[in-house]
């Protein structure tokens, strides 16, 4: 047999192999993936985006502050907010007392919510997921950089990998891209995909020179959604976001974290048939990119300001999927 025929047997032979183990040339194993592990932080990374957050990165950020105005970017936590789905936001509060000969009084606070996913709300790395197909015939949940639940995070107690404990407080440079400004709109309409075309209109108009966006810039995006917030019925129906184009963008800028004043950051629902939030897949899941969403950007817009200094840091909840937040920018 010629050195060319005998390179074709074996290739013949592997195809073969592969064909009756059921496996493929590129099948994924908890060691390898087609995103994992993660090319920068490497196997056995948690943290996702905040890395980051370097002391260098602090400290260029820090330079953003002229005059020290604080701004709340971040929405009121209150019975009657909108909650997607049948998730559930209650408080209550009991006074104790009086205690000792100076009748001391005092309240305690008792709430019941899926507390990382309500309000405000930061998703961590153990939010999002997708089922895949293992190199050994198994099917598992993969989450960022590789993570199983099946081999490494299920517990009825917490996350035991990927919990948001695992995520390092944000201090950076924010950059809020007002998409509805931009095109002359208070709000978006419902399920409009924001396109790059958007996104660069936009920055081009406040501007901010695209090129100036640096790896591990926090990216918002108003749709002007937060002005239908008192209205839950409204605001949860089919909101305005980005879809997988803006998504590439970001995941290229190599952001930290994006944000929107929607419930999903990303359009709703997916414009791609059969998907379900591909955009929370292709930013989480597959890059670390975290997700706060239900902001409010309402006074940075009045004041003009798009450029600040971003200040964030997630409840460290151990094994939790998610945090409530409170996101500041000062200017």
């Amino acid at each position: 047999m010629k050195p060319g025929q005998t390179l074709v047997a074996l290739m013949g032979i592997v195809c073969l192999l592969f064909a009756g183990s059921g496996l493929t040339a590129d099948a994924q194993t908890k060691e390898k993936g087609p995103w994992w592990p993660h090319p920068l932080w490497g196997a056995g990374d948690q943290a996702g985006g905040s890395n980051w957050i370097t002391p260098e990165k602090v400290i260029e950020s820090l330079k953003l502050v002229k005059t020290g105005k604080i701004y709340e970017i971040g929405q009121v936590y209150e019975r009657g907010m909108p909650l997607y789905g049948n998730r559930t936001y209650a408080m209550f509060a009991s006074q104790g007392g009086p205690s000792g000969k100076n009748n001391l009084m005092g309240h305690d606070d008792f709430l019941c919510a899926e507390i990382g996913q309500v309000g405000t709300q930061f998703d961590g790395p153990g939010h999002i997921g997708v089922r895949m197909d293992m190199a050994d015939g198994s099917s598992k949940d993969v989450y960022y950089n590789g993570f199983t639940v099946q081999d490494d995070m299920a517990n009825r107690y917490g996350l035991q990998k990927l919990g948001v404990e695992q995520v390092k407080p944000y201090i950076t440079r924010g950059v809020l891209i007002d998409i509805a400004g931009s095109k002359g709109m208070a709000t978006l309409a419902n399920s409009y995909e924001v396109t790059l075309a958007d996104v660069q209109a936009a920055l081009q108009k406040q501007d901010i020179d695209e090129a100036s966006i640096k790896e591990g810039d926090a990216l918002f995006f108003n749709y002007g959604w937060s002005k239908l917030w008192t209205e839950p019925a409204k605001y949860n129906h089919n909101p305005p976001g980005i879809g997988m184009e803006v998504a590439k963008w970001i995941v290229a800028k190599k952001a930290s974290m994006v944000g929107s004043d929607s419930w999903p950051t990303e359009v709703w629902p997916s414009p791609i048939p059969d998907m379900v939030v591909p955009v929370h897949q292709e930013l989480i899941t597959k890059n670390g990119i975290f997700n706060l969403e239900n902001m409010v950007f309402d006074s940075l817009i009045q004041d003009g300001v798009y450029e600040f200094l971003f200040v964030l840091t997630p409840t460290r909840f151990k094994g939790g999927t998610g945090s409530p937040a409170r996101p500041l920018a000062i200017r």
